[in-house]
């Protein structure tokens, strides 16, 4: 089993989320978090004065998969969540050892 890791933009969240759904992935985490990439943040204009932004709001989504299932999740994520600019994120994939559901005792390995 592997956990895919997706940082992703904001905005592009409900589109990864509904591809994922369509495809029979409906299990997954999300959080809000706060990063940078090459971007290295924005610059922003308020009340006249320039500001630096340099932690950008992302989401991280998280899903625990059958090995099998990592390359068609990557590519839904990328076909659903690419903007073509700077900063659309990444994906990361780690190794699970264990999978233990509270609510029956089940074990996966």
């Amino acid at each position: 089993m592997k956990m895919i890791q997706a940082i992703i933009r904001p905005e592009r969240f409900e589109n990864i989320k509904k591809a994922l759904e369509e495809h029979n992935y409906i299990a997954m985490t999300m959080m809000e978090v706060k990063g940078r990439g090459e971007q290295k943040g924005v610059q922003l204009q308020y009340r006249g004065k320039k500001m630096e932004v340099d932690m950008l709001p992302k989401v991280k989504i998280e899903l625990v998969v059958k090995d099998t299932d990592v390359d068609p999740i990557i590519a839904i994520i990328r076909t659903a969540g690419r903007t073509g600019k700077i900063g659309d994120g990444k994906i990361f994939i780690i190794p699970v050892e264990r999978v233990a559901r509270v609510r029956t005792d089940e074990v996966w390995t």
